[in-house]
């Protein structure tokens, strides 16, 4: 997941059939199989045993104290399987995501909660010569063709859309079950499915802008490389450009960033890993995500120090130090409390930095400000993303040999307050507006519920400043 970075977004998965693919799971592992009429793991006869130089090396398995679970999902009938312990796959307020099926008693070191191999991923470097990983392309293929003529700098992921496609058109291939666990156009959040009419949702021009320059492109790309030329086992990955726009919001939505070493080789890959992309994205995360080489297997895991209660939601954090608009350009969702969203503000007034941040007890670095609860009374909820947001965002002065004058700095506030106001003044609707339509909104499409959620966010955010800014000038001491 941000480049995209990590996924999602909430991940709501419209074709989710639960345990109806496949027999009951087996208690331990969970196991995908790349036969839909051959359900479970592969058992290799060993009644043969192998010289001792043949014999595979035994890989050492990451230690974890949690049970190991099963998503419930198609079993994997590969040489290697995916591992999930102590979790479990299912829906949430968000859309689909991981929950912890147990508590989680805080430890001094990470813990594993996933593990997922190479194998079941597609990824492409980020650089050329493109290296794939698994190499499922054949030589001569004309999807190279269209990969190789895409812009390295720019272009990751329509790259990696083509290769998803190419995925789920090759036989036997992991990615044609998986697919059936993806969103559907209805219900992917991404932008680039939405209409032109849930665009101007939005209340944002520049976003709206960006987003229909994003979907020509897509169109543009599609009709150049899809035209009535080329040859049919082209053809046939995307008959239509929706469907092509589709694969491209499922790469940039859930595609996942990393440093992957393969044997003496790293690389920075563009990468789409199955289960690891039903993560949901918090901007305080209790998991991370760590490439072991040794046997070419990505670890989800729990943060260190981290305490978890049974049925909380396991979360990544997807982009650091963006603002909502990006997290709508990539993945389709945003939030009111968002720790690194911007308000410009164009007036002259200013409050005094150290004396916001002491209101407020907030603490640490602009670039890692937190709230420090201990200096706070007990129950004390008022300070979230949002205001540390307005920490950042604020205009402020600092001298630390002059301290601020009370009236001056209630003065300033109240100028940024009614700047605040007239921001919110200049939407079409208010928040509570957008609260009611959000409410009587029935089997709608997911892009416009986005579209809505962000505005109504971004006014959630300027009368959150508004009140900080309130509190801070009745509570200034000096």
């Amino acid at each position: 997941m941000a480049s995209l970075p990590l996924q999602q977004h909430s991940h709501p998965f419209s074709n989710y059939k639960g345990s109806s693919h496949g027999c009951s799971p087996r208690p331990g592992y969970a196991f995908l199989s790349n036969n839909r009429n051959n359900v479970g793991p592969i058992r290799v006869s060993t009644d043969i045993p192998l010289l001792r130089l043949l014999r595979p090396r035994p890989v050492e398995e990451s230690p974890s104290e949690l049970e190991p679970a099963d998503p419930d999902f198609y079993r994997i009938g590969y040489v290697r399987s995916v591992r999930a312990y102590g979790v479990e796959f299912m829906e949430g307020p968000d859309g689909f995501g991981v929950y912890a099926s147990k508590d989680v008693e805080p430890l001094r070191r990470a813990r594993v909660i996933m593990e997922i191999p190479l194998e079941l991923m597609l990824t492409i470097s980020q650089k050329l010569p493109w290296m794939f990983f698994p190499d499922i392309i054949p030589l001569g293929h004309p999807i190279f063709d269209i990969i190789n003529s895409t812009n390295p700098e720019t272009d990751w992921d329509l790259r990696l859309a083509c290769l998803l496609l190419f995925a789920f058109d090759r036989e036997g291939n992991f990615w044609q079950l998986y697919g059936d666990f993806l969103p559907s156009a209805d219900e992917c959040t991404s932008l680039l499915l939405a209409t032109e009419e849930n665009l101007l949702e939005l209340q944002d021009q520049d976003l709206a802008s960006t987003m229909k320059a994003q979907k020509q492109r897509a169109i543009e790309f599609w009709e150049k490389n899809w035209h009535s030329a080329a040859p049919l086992k082209i053809k046939r990955l995307a008959r239509d450009p929706e469907r092509f726009i589709w694969a491209l919001s499922i790469a940039q939505s859930r595609c996942i960033n990393l440093k992957m070493r393969v044997g003496a080789l790293i690389q920075d890959a563009n990468m789409l890993i199955p289960y690891a992309d039903m993560l949901n994205h918090s901007f305080q995360p209790n998991c991370f995500l760590h490439w072991r080489f040794k046997d070419r297997m990505l670890e989800v895991m729990i943060n260190a120090g981290q305490r978890i209660k049974k049925g909380e939601e396991m979360t990544l954090n997807y982009l650091k130090g963006e603002k909502n608009n990006m997290f709508m350009q990539l993945y389709g969702f945003s939030s009111s409390v968002n720790p690194w969203d911007v308000i410009q503000f164009s007036g002259n007034a200013q409050v005094h930095l150290e004396s916001f941040l002491s209101v407020f007890n907030i603490s640490g670095l602009p670039e890692e400000y937190y709230h420090n609860s201990r200096l706070s009374d007990g129950g004390d909820s008022f300070v979230d993303g949002a205001v540390i947001a307005a920490a950042r965002t604020l205009p402020t002065w600092s001298d630390g040999d002059m301290p601020p004058v009370p009236s001056h700095e209630r003065k300033a506030a109240k100028q940024l307050q009614e700047e605040c106001q007239q921001m919110l003044a200049e939407f079409p609707t208010n928040s509570q507006q957008d609260q009611q339509i959000l409410d009587s909104m029935l089997d709608v499409r997911k892009p416009l519920e986005a579209a809505i959620k962000y505005r109504l966010h971004r006014k959630l955010f300027l009368k959150k400043i508004i009140k900080a800014l309130d509190i801070y000038g009745t509570r200034i001491l000096f």
